[in-house]
C-alpha cells in the first residue's frame, strides 16, 4: 500500500517552484490554476520573497497548485485515473487536504483553487482581526504539552505525531508558552499569519459554508483520509464538510497515520513543497519507505516507489 500526502501551509519558500517550470506543460497548468484562484501563482512561486509568499491569500493556492503540479509530474495528465484501482490511499495536511480532494476527483481542479481562494481570503481577514499565530512544540510528555498549551490558554491546533504538537493563540499566549516550555520540550514559531484550526477563523468558515452550494463534490475514486479522525471518507458531501470543518478545528495528522498503518502502508510519497510529513513519517511510521518530491529531480525516485506498489493490492479497507 503506498501513500501519497500533501503538505499544508509552511512548507512554501521563495523560488521553489522555479525548477518545475522547465517542465512540459508546467507553465501552462500553473497559469491556469492561478486564473482560478484570481492571483499569479506564476509570479508567486518564482520571484516572490519570503514575506509575500507567508501571507495566507498567497501561501495556500501556492501550495495547492503545487502539489497538483508535482501530482501530474509523477502520474500524468490524469492523476485520479492514474490512481484509481491501485493501492494507494491519498491524505493532506490542512490546505493539502484540498490538494488531496483534487487528486482524488472529489473536487475538480478549478473548484478546488475556488475553495482555496475562499478559504485563504477569508482566513487571512480572521487572522487580520486580531494578531494570532502558531507554534510547534516539540518533544515532553505528551500529557504536559497538553496541559501546558491549555494552561496558556492555546489550542493543540495540529497533533502531528507523539512529539510533535503545533498550538495557536494569540501572539501573548505563545509568548507565554515559550517563556515556559513543558518539561524536555522546545517551542518554535512557525511562519505562518494566524492561529488556524482554532475558534479564531470561525468566519471563514461561514463563508465556506455559503459557497459550498456553488460546488459538486463527487466521492472519492481514490481512498481519501480526513484530518478530522483519520477515517477513510465515503461520499463527496462528506469530503466537503471535512474541509469546511477543518478551517476551526484541529487537524489530527498523527490519526492520519494511524490509519495509513492500519491499511498496511509501506511507502510515502510526499508531494511538492515536500520534506515535513515525510519527516513525520520516518519518525511516526517505522520502516515506511519516504521520498519527499521537493524538485523534478526527486521524480524518479517517487516513480521507483510507485511502481515497487503497483502490484500488490494488500492492504486496502
Amino acid at each position: 500500500m503506498l501513500a501519497i500526502v500533501c503538505p499544508g501551509q509552511g512548507s512554501q519558500s521563495p523560488g521553489f517552484l522555479s525548477p518545475w517550470l522547465e517542465l512540459p506543460g508546467v507553465h501552462e497548468q500553473l497559469a491556469a490554476l492561478g486564473e482560478a484562484a484570481g492571483i499569479d501563482l506564476l509570479a508567486h512561486g518564482t520571484t516572490s520573497d519570503a514575506e509575500t509568499i507567508k501571507d495566507t491569500a498567497v501561501a495556500q493556492p501556492l501550495i495547492v497548485a503545487a502539489g497538483l503540479i508535482a501530482a501530474r509530474a509523477l502520474l500524468g495528465e490524469d492523476a485520479t485515473a492514474a490512481m484509481a484501482g491501485r493501492p494507494i490511499v491519498v491524505a493532506g495536511h490542512s490546505v493539502g487536504e484540498i490538494t488531496a480532494a483534487a487528486l482524488t476527483g472529489t473536487l475538480s481542479e478549478p473548484e478546488a483553487m475556488a475553495f482555496v481562494r475562499e478559504r485563504a481570503n477569508r482566513m487571512a481577514e480572521a487572522a487580520a482581526a486580531t494578531p494570532t499565530g502558531m507554534a510547534a512544540v516539540v518533544g515532553g510528555d505528551p500529557e504536559e504539552v497538553l496541559a501546558a498549551i491549555a494552561a496558556a490558554g492555546l489550542t493543540p491546533a495540529n497533533m502531528n505525531s507523539k512529539g510533535q504538537t503545533v498550538a495557536a493563540g494569540t501572539l501573548e499566549q505563545i509568548a507565554a508558552l515559550a517563556a515556559a516550555p513543558p518539561a524536555k520540550a522546545r517551542v518554535i514559531p512557525l511562519q505562518v499569519a494566524g492561529a488556524f484550526h482554532t475558534h479564531h477563523m470561525a468566519p471563514a468558515v461561514s463563508a465556506l459554508e455559503a459557497l459550498a452550494p456553488s460546488l459538486t463534490p463527487h466521492a472519492p475514486k481514490v481512498s481519501l483520509l480526513s484530518n478530522h479522525d483519520g477515517a477513510v471518507v465515503l461520499s463527496g458531501a462528506a469530503a466537503l464538510e471535512s474541509l469546511i470543518a477543518q478551517v476551526s478545528r484541529p487537524v489530527r495528522w498523527d490519526l492520519c497515520m494511524e490509519t495509513m498503518s492500519a491499511m498496511g502502508v509501506t511507502g510515502l510519497i510526499e508531494l511538492t513543497p515536500a520534506g515535513t510529513l515525510a519527516g513525520l513519517a520516518k519518525r511516526g511510521m517505522p520502516g515506511v519507505a519516504t521520498v519527499a518530491v521537493k524538485t523534478p529531480d526527486d521524480l524518479a525516485a517517487a516513480q521507483d516507489l510507485l511502481a515497487a506498489h503497483s502490484a500488490s493490492k494488500e492492504g486496502t479497507l
